[in-house]
């Protein structure tokens, strides 16, 4: 079992979390307690939810498992996240203090549960000052409603400003960002992840396998069908078959997790998320497993090290297309010089 600190905090959670996003909607409650028997029986203790889920039902599914099982809600760290609209009223969305004061009393109803573990402001919000929303977790932090709390969504001067400003004052600070990161989508590198590393935040990586993509299971220019996130919508988000079907670097990515894969008898999953749990301020992993097969495939991944040359592989043909600058070798070099001197 990997155990890893929750960034910069005391807590201690497992490499790879279970994501409940499918729990209400994509799987019954009897489902979704089947697959969190199925990861605390495997030793994992964290769990990733949010008041949107299934517009509170994954909440409410979890916390019908916790009075269910005492012995494992004793070792469960629960993270859940607040911002999204839970109602129609102007107030019923955002940052403010007066939206999360209700969305994190609802969340811990819904939970049944006196304490959450990781609070996480699901994306940024423009019209609050973010002040006010450091103050609120703060003082959540204080009255024992949290432990600690993290941001999902949030871009490198997001991060910054808010470490900054709670620095500032005095205030709890944040200690993980939640983001998309796999071997399709690494644009976190440009900038996010070292604002994470200054701030001594650890990195909860949401959709490691791109949503279906990184296993193995759609073909270049054969559109996606049946029981799949793209074959129930082809259309799906940053997931969507047609932008990435076109890219080569798409295509070469997968046919080298494929031959990785196969060199070591596991699953391309595995692979693709040995590479997530590997790279630098990742704390834990967010599975998104629709089946106990799914889940239990995935978790296989903690017993997989990839060598140096398979990371420098799976490195090299991901690598993140840049322009020259400020993000290529252009800008990179000048942030960098040598001690003696001289280019």
């Amino acid at each position: 079992m990997d155990y890893r600190k929750l960034g910069p905090s005391g807590a201690v959670v497992t490499a790879y979390c279970l994501g409940t996003m499918t729990f209400g909607a994509e799987a019954d409650e009897a489902a979704s307690h089947s697959l969190l028997d199925d990861y605390f029986a495997w030793g994992g203790n964290f769990i990733d939810t949010a008041d949107v889920y299934s517009a509170g039902k994954s909440e409410e599914i979890i916390g019908r498992w916790l009075k269910a099982r005492p012995t494992e809600a004793r070792q469960a760290i629960i993270a859940t996240k607040g911002r999204f609209p839970m109602g129609t009223g102007p107030n019923d969305i955002g940052l403010s203090r007066r939206h999360l004061n209700q969305a994190l009393d609802d969340s811990l109803r819904r939970l049944d549960v006196e304490h959450i573990d990781l609070y996480q402001m699901h994306a940024w919000d423009a019209l609050t000052p973010i002040e006010e929303t450091l103050r609120f977790l703060d003082d959540a932090v204080s009255a024992g409603k949290i432990g600690y709390y993290g941001f999902s969504n949030y871009v490198g001067w997001h991060i910054a400003k808010a470490v900054e400003i709670a620095k500032a004052h005095g205030y709890t600070r944040p200690v993980t960002l939640q983001p998309q990161y796999n071997l399709l989508a690494r644009d976190i590198e440009l900038e996010i992840v070292a604002a994470c590393q200054d701030a001594g935040m650890g990195l909860l990586p949401w959709s490691p396998l791109g949503g279906g993509w990184l296993t193995g299971k759609y073909r270049r220019d054969q559109m996606p069908t049946g029981a799949t996130r793209l074959g129930e919508n082809p259309n799906r988000g940053s997931e969507s078959y047609a932008a990435r079907n076109a890219l080569e670097r798409t295509w070469a990515i997968i046919t080298t997790v494929e031959e990785i894969a196969k060199a070591r008898g596991v699953s391309m999953a595995q692979v693709a998320l040995a590479w997530t749990a590997a790279r630098p301020a990742v704390t834990s992993v967010i599975l998104g497993a629709r089946t106990p097969a799914q889940l239990a495939d995935n978790l296989g991944a903690a017993e997989l090290t990839l060598s140096k040359e398979e990371m420098d592989r799976l490195n090299d043909v991901s690598a993140p297309q840049s322009a020259d600058y400020p993000y290529g070798k252009g800008g990179t070099n000048q942030r960098h010089r040598k001690i003696e001197g001289g280019r």
